[in-house]
């Protein structure tokens, strides 16, 4: 589960990585960017519930062969793309196929781990995503830079027929053979009026969303303001995803503790999220970075804290179902958002766009209170 979301993450970042250079060859605008990359998390919202329910129900083995093998061929059909349209259809596949990387991730975590060791095992299987950001700029800077953009979705498609003769071993395994039943070891489905799914998906989905600006982003901006080469920007852009990496072992480590209640993580993490505001007013490489990777570190806490909050909540038999519907409303919001930050970019109101950003995870962090603190009064009425 750390190699399909790390090679997902490798999928996904190559175009971002890329985009200075296919936007300058194909003349898109930031704007219409940022329409492409609504375009992925608008499958990949609708796909994470489903794929979440497809894996609750019919297992790991076949419904993640299925997923994998979809984005697969997603990500090498980029390379024949030139304009908007081919690029968002290219981009909507490989969404689809994708919503499957975190429903998976939890299903396996439930099916083979004693609950003491789930949010660790979280962070194993979820930081495959953000080492997969750290290590994509490493791996495709250098094949863009010999054979063109092109051949760096040729290469991703690759990777991704690796990883399934890999799961074709591994899968083979009992535990993930057997077929989950979606009723054990849980209540029943949330139901939409609970207080509790939506504090769920409003600290996963805005507290998270950084994560999105960052990956879409940083490279554009560092091109841009900073004046940073292709090249630059492909040594230094595995900067910002460490600390998102990082921070799914640290917010795991300190959930599977229990000694910190969640309530105070999350708080923690929606402070960590302020200095985010302050980028424009730095004028050099480093600065910016050391204050990227810190919003990617704040960001990671909201995704393991919600989780885990949500699987307290509704038990292991709904962990895929869960999951998914924590990354589809994350990816909700990056739709939203991104065509809005694009156009601030191309109107260089690059301060109101970090603003703005900055303010999500606040959002998130009041809200989730707000709303588990209703839960929690609902119960104590009802008893």
């Amino acid at each position: 589960m750390l190699a399909v979301s790390l090679i997902s993450y490798i999928d996904r970042n190559t175009l971002a990585i890329l985009a200075p250079s296919i936007l300058r060859e194909t003349r898109l605008t930031n704007q219409q960017y940022g329409f492409i990359i609504s375009a992925f998390s608008i499958a990949h919202m609708l796909a994470n519930p489903i794929w979440g329910r497809i894996l609750d129900r019919a297992g790991l083995r076949r419904g993640m062969t299925a997923a994998v093998a979809c984005w697969t061929v997603a990500s090498v059909s980029h390379a024949f793309a030139g304009g908007l349209w081919s690029f968002a259809a290219a981009r909507a596949a490989l969404g689809f196929g994708e919503g499957a990387t975190f429903p998976g991730g939890l299903r396996t975590v439930v099916q083979t781990l004693p609950a003491d060791q789930r949010g660790r095992g979280l962070a194993v299987a979820f930081s495959g995503g953000s080492l997969g950001a750290v290590l994509a700029p490493l791996i495709v800077t250098p094949v863009f830079h010999w054979w063109g953009w092109r051949a760096a979705f040729w290469f991703t498609g690759m990777i991704g027929a690796a990883w399934l003769l890999l799961w074709g071993c591994v899968s083979r395994r009992p535990e993930i053979r057997k077929t989950p039943h979606a009723s054990a070891g849980g209540v029943a489905l949330p139901r939409a009026a609970d207080p509790a799914l939506w504090g769920f998906l409003c600290a996963y989905a805005l507290g998270a969303l950084p994560l999105g600006f960052v990956l879409y982003g940083a490279a554009i901006y560092l091109a841009k303001v900073l004046g940073c080469s292709q090249e630059l920007i492909g040594k230094v852009l595995w900067i910002p995803p460490l600390g998102w990496e990082a921070g799914y072992f640290f917010w795991g480590w300190l959930a599977d503790r229990g000694r910190a209640p969640l309530r105070r993580l999350i708080v923690a993490s929606g402070v960590l999220s302020l200095p985010f505001v302050l980028i424009p007013n730095f004028h050099s490489v480093a600065p910016v970075l050391a204050l990227l990777f810190l919003a990617m570190f704040a960001a990671s806490g909201f995704i393991v804290l919600s989780v885990t909050y949500a699987n307290g909540v509704y038990g292991s038999g709904h962990a895929g179902l869960i999951a998914g519907a924590g990354a589809g409303a994350w990816s909700a919001m990056v739709a939203i958002a991104m065509p809005y930050f694009g156009r601030l970019f191309d109107l260089h109101d690059y301060a109101l766009a970090f603003r703005i950003a900055a303010a999500f995870p606040i959002a998130g962090t009041i809200g989730w209170l707000a709303l588990s603190r209703k839960r929690k009064t609902g119960e104590l009425r009802t008893g």
